[in-house]
């Protein structure tokens, strides 16, 4: 045994190096405490398509969101659980990327990661318009565009200053939106047991079995609800690219994994049961104010609607500067393996600063498409990113069937964190994701986001095994020079 694997096997896991590394760390610092992690893993499960988005999930699958959220949850956790074996044994700001390529190819991280990255920029966008329209709401007559341009700058130079103003940006970010969700899983725990001051009676059953029932709309809106449910997950990948630049990063994503469960049932479907169980499903401020608002009126919480909005504003400021990180060191970690322009891959001072601006850049950019070409180009983009982190999701469960086994073989003590029931729970969680596909082939407001997603996906695929085999042609005809070289001496 060589003296480098020596030392290896003997150091603790959370204290180890990666298995393979990853090129794309290279340069980038450590300024994330696990404090930061911790509350990133934490905020990571809140955005706004849990404050906002579930109104359309409730408004067609009634008290049934509430299956249709565990059910996703379900699948989430499983995601996670395998990202985080993965991450936990190999950390790396590409993260999936990095394990898919790997895995299955270069041709797989290539695909996987850039697919993402273009995901995260369109959506920085749509969360920076989202922000501007309450602030226009607060401010009336100040420009859309301007809100939206003031918070891109913002966030795009907190990221290019160190990797530790984005860990305290999110700290206080996320610590505000899991005190506002418990204290809106407070309120309405109180409220259904019949204990809020002035809440009136306990609701009892009533709004889960009347207005047509649990399943109002039949299976059709649970089916619906589900969809809905699957994309409100999506930002949870997050924490195991920031924990490449962690202080200890086998041990932070450990932790944020095993914690995972609990934290999805709480915040997700512990809200939706306290939104269905206190507001009939079918009232029309469900959709037009959003779940919380509508169930913090019911219960006459004065201001409910503007203490919501300041909390969906953080929501999506938080979403912009996670994204705009998570962009930045996905780009980067893809160029330092040769899967990109080599200029964003430059780093200063430990962060990618050509790839923040670049990411912040073109997020903004789809804003500008929102105004100039809202019913063509900016549709187009929306349609394309539709399906993209079920595509992500199912990259990261082959790689984990894969990557788990060579494991086993060569170091097992890297299997800090385990997939449960391995090869069995993977295998679900791939028919669940197919389960998916099918449902949104069969629905029409989903198909087309299917078909874009699919097309974007076989492009950047093809791409990624050209790049591969004209790069394997070029090691190939330079070996061969080589040894020419070393026969005619």
């Amino acid at each position: 045994m060589s003296k480098t694997s020596a030392s290896q096997t003997s150091a603790r896991p959370q204290d180890r190096p990666p298995a393979d590394g990853d090129p794309g760390n290279q340069g980038l610092g450590h300024g994330l405490k696990q404090r930061h992690l911790s509350m990133i893993a934490l905020g990571g499960v809140i955005g706004a398509g849990l404050f906002v988005g579930s109104g359309a999930g409730i408004a067609q699958a009634g008290p049934s969101i509430i299956v249709a959220y565990a059910l996703s949850g379900l699948l989430v956790m499983l995601v996670m659980r395998m990202l985080g074996e993965m991450s936990a044994a190999n950390p790396a700001s590409g993260t999936f990327s990095v394990h898919a390529e790997r895995a299955i190819g270069p041709w797989a991280g290539f695909a996987s990661g850039w697919i993402y990255w273009f995901l995260l920029c369109v959506v920085v966008g749509l969360e920076g318009i989202g922000a501007a329209k309450i602030m226009v709401g607060w401010l009336p007559g100040t420009p859309e565009w301007a809100w939206v341009a003031l918070f891109t700058v913002a966030f795009c130079l907190a990221n290019l200053a160190a990797v530790k103003n984005f860990g305290e940006f999110e700290f206080w970010f996320a610590a505000l939106k899991v005190g506002a969700i418990v204290l809106f899983l407070g309120i309405g725990v109180l409220a259904i047991a019949g204990l809020l001051p002035g809440g009136g009676d306990a609701p009892g059953t009533s709004n889960l079995t009347g207005e047509g029932g649990f399943l109002p709309n039949g299976t059709e809106g649970l089916v619906f609800g589900l969809l809905a449910s699957v994309f409100a997950y999506g930002g949870l990948e997050t924490v195991t690219i920031a924990a490449a630049e962690s202080e200890h990063p086998v041990k932070g994503v450990a932790r944020a994994v095993r914690t995972a469960m609990w934290r999805i049932a709480i915040f997700y479907v512990g809200s939706m049961a306290v939104v269905v169980t206190l507001v009939p499903w079918d009232h029309p401020k469900v959709v037009e104010q959003g779940p919380y608002v509508a169930t913090l009126d019911h219960l006459g919480i004065p201001a409910a609607g503007q203490i919501m909005n300041v909390v969906i504003l953080i929501a999506l400021l938080s979403a912009m500067n996670a994204n705009i990180y998570a962009a930045s060191r996905m780009s980067c970690s893809l160029v330092g393996r040769g899967q990109g322009p080599k200029a964003l891959g430059r780093t200063r001072n430990g962060v990618p600063r050509a790839a923040v601006v670049v990411s912040s850049g073109f997020g903004f950019l789809c804003v500008l498409l929102s105004y100039w070409r809202p019913d063509d180009v900016f549709m187009w983009l929306l349609n394309m990113i539709g399906a993209i982190i079920l595509v992500v999701w199912f990259f990261i469960a082959v790689s984990q069937l894969i990557l788990r086994r060579r494991t086993e073989r060569e170091d097992p003590a890297r299997l800090v964190v385990k997939m449960w029931w391995y090869p069995g729970l993977t295998w679900v969680a791939l028919a669940g994701m197919v389960t998916v596909f099918a449902l949104m082939a069969r629905e029409d407001e989903t198909r087309t986001q299917l078909y874009y997603t699919g097309l974007l996906t076989l492009v950047l695929v093809a791409v990624g095994v050209v790049r591969q085999r004209i790069a394997a042609r070029r090691d190939g005809d330079g070996g061969a020079a080589r040894g020419s070289s070393s026969g005619s001496r």
